[in-house]
């Protein structure tokens, strides 16, 4: 399934489906679940790139799923704070590029 929609939008499924089922976790529960996500990303990476193979009997995952978990926790974390993740990532990639405009020339 390969659906092309803007953060705002997927800001608003994944509000809808967190008020769905709960509500969101305090702020540092789900900042702790950003840290246990990436944790995964981390291992994945390690074991796809050779670094730390997996012990006997651990599944391998999905590198892409690993992504989306952290992208899903990211945002949850911003929709509790009621942040505009795409206006917040425009400002962030105008202050790279003009804070590394000659940076890697």
């Amino acid at each position: 399934m390969s659906t092309d929609i803007s953060l705002k939008e997927f800001q608003k499924r994944i509000e809808d489906w967190i008020v769905h089922h709960g509500g969101y976790w305090p702020p540092l529960s789900m900042l702790s679940a950003i840290v246990e996500e990436v944790g995964e990303l981390a291992k994945e990476i390690n074991h796809l790139e050779g670094f730390k193979p997996k012990q006997s009997g651990e599944i391998t995952r999905n590198l892409g799923e690993e992504l989306a978990d952290v992208i899903f926790a990211l945002i949850c974390l911003a929709n509790s704070y009621k942040i505009d993740i795409s206006y917040e990532l425009e400002a962030v990639i105008k202050k790279y590029t003009i804070r590394d405009s000659k940076r890697f020339d």
